[in-house]
């Protein structure tokens, strides 16, 4: 973790004339919070969507460059974190035990959301009348109709495990690590010298990862700036009431089904939003939640989580628990059904919620991931790729969301496994500052 310093030396300020151009004062916008440079760089990302569309489409390299150094840093923090956390640990049984709770959590909570996901869609009747007949399917060029679970097999498994790291495959990095770190664990002492090794190197991409997130703010204007200037704010009035649905959905889930969990396992829940609130405004923003894994792992630490617990927990939740999406899936699933008069009885329902749960596992390592779930889902139960299409359109809006709502679940199901592990000790949070990561 990269904590903020105060950029201005000592003795600096008092004895500089007033309005000297000082080193301290051009530094001076690296002291305003990274959170706070975003929500400028959101502004003038609109603004510039609006004015020059031409420009707005082209300032998206900025956004891409920023992902790209997220990315470049993911597998490398990500793999020592695992192997060290699970090497702490007292015994191999305690990892079986830890990843058996959180994929237990994981497939319990994404079902309650599913139920509700599809309950929601239900009443409101949501998709009825929808323009499906509009859509085209050329938007889903390239995007594969269905998840073929024996590749997902044996990517997670891969026979190369440099390929792996190479093509960033976060599922086989976490195979790979379990492995190293059990056999590290099983080593003892022998081992110490490579623990050594990943402690310094984990500490090194964290430094790095603190100068990537100092560039959040112009990766947000280059995504602000093209998702204005390329989907614009109208045309898409047909599907507000759906993208409506899907909010108030996501607002029940971090508003009541969180809560609720972080009670009954007694983790403070305020207190752990207030400690990743910019983190999750960021994954809000750039639609990543790559782009705040490596920070997020260390921000729990910090806010008392165990790193045993964190950094399997966590990466396994990229794969297994991606509450957000499961729930704009659900919804997406009724508005087609109610869209081209499918049957929407309760059995009905049942059976989309089975579908999804099924399907929806492992999906985070799959590109477009929520539209291929669609796609195989709709496809099991007769829909039609076409009103899939349509909802493409406005999949950047709910996608900002639902990735948000990732973040805050793989946040609470770290804190929910810790704590029955004994292995949570809250910190007080002062302030975001005293986190802040840059």
């Amino acid at each position: 973790m990269v904590d903020d310093v105060d950029p201005v030396g000592p003795g600096a300020g008092s004895t500089s004339p007033i309005g000297e151009d000082t080193p301290a004062r051009r530094r001076r916008w690296w002291r305003v919070p990274v959170g706070v440079q975003a929500v400028v760089a959101v502004v003038l990302g609109a603004v510039l969507g609006t004015v020059a569309p031409a420009v707005g489409e082209q300032v998206k390299i900025l956004g891409d460059v920023f992902l790209n150094l997220v990315q470049m840093v993911v597998v490398p923090l990500v793999f020592p974190l695992i192997v060290l956390g699970i090497a702490r640990m007292e015994s191999v049984r305690q990892v079986g035990r830890v990843a058996g709770k959180a994929i237990l959590y994981f497939e319990v909570v994404t079902t309650v959301i599913l139920v509700i996901a599809v309950t929601l869609g239900k009443v409101t009747g949501i998709g009825v009348g929808a323009p499906v007949g509009q859509a085209s399917t050329s938007s889903l060029t390239g995007i594969s109709h269905g998840i073929d679970f024996r590749k997902l097999l044996l990517d997670a498994v891969p026979k190369n495990i440099l390929a792996a790291f190479s093509e960033g495959n976060l599922l086989a990095v976490v195979v790979f690590a379990l492995l190293v770190g059990v056999a590290m664990a099983s080593l003892g002492e022998a081992a110490a010298p490579v623990r050594a090794v990943l402690d310094s190197w984990s500490s090194i991409m964290f430094r790095i990862v603190g100068y990537v997130i100092r560039l959040a703010p112009v990766g947000v204007l280059g995504f602000i700036g093209y998702d204005v200037a390329h989907y614009g704010f109208g045309g898409l009035a047909s599907l507000l009431g759906f993208v409506a649905v899907v909010y108030v959905g996501l607002a029940i889930v971090v508003g009541v089904v969180f809560p609720a969990i972080a009670m009954m396992f007694g983790v403070p829940y305020l207190g752990l939003l207030r400690s990743t609130v910019d983190l999750i405004g960021l994954a809000f923003i750039t639609r990543s939640s790559e782009a705040v894994l490596a920070p997020l792992l260390s921000r729990l630490e910090s806010f008392g989580i165990g790193r045993s617990i964190t950094s399997l927990v966590v990466p396994l939740g990229y794969s297994f628990n991606t509450d957000g999406s499961a729930l704009y899936q659900g919804v997406a699933l009724v508005f087609l059904a109610n869209a081209y008069g499918a049957n929407t009885s309760i059995p009905a329902l049942l059976a989309m919620t089975l579908v999804l749960v099924v399907l929806s596992k492992g999906m985070a390592g799959v590109v477009s991931a929520s539209i291929v779930v669609l796609i195989a889902a709709g496809s099991t139960i007769g829909l039609p790729p076409q009103g899939i299409a349509l909802l493409v359109g406005v999949d950047f809006i709910v996608d900002m969301a639902r990735t948000a709502i990732n973040v805050v679940g793989n946040s609470l199901a770290a804190a929910v496994v810790a704590r029955s592990e004994r292995d949570f000790a809250p910190a007080p949070v002062v302030g975001a500052r005293r986190v802040m990561v840059g």
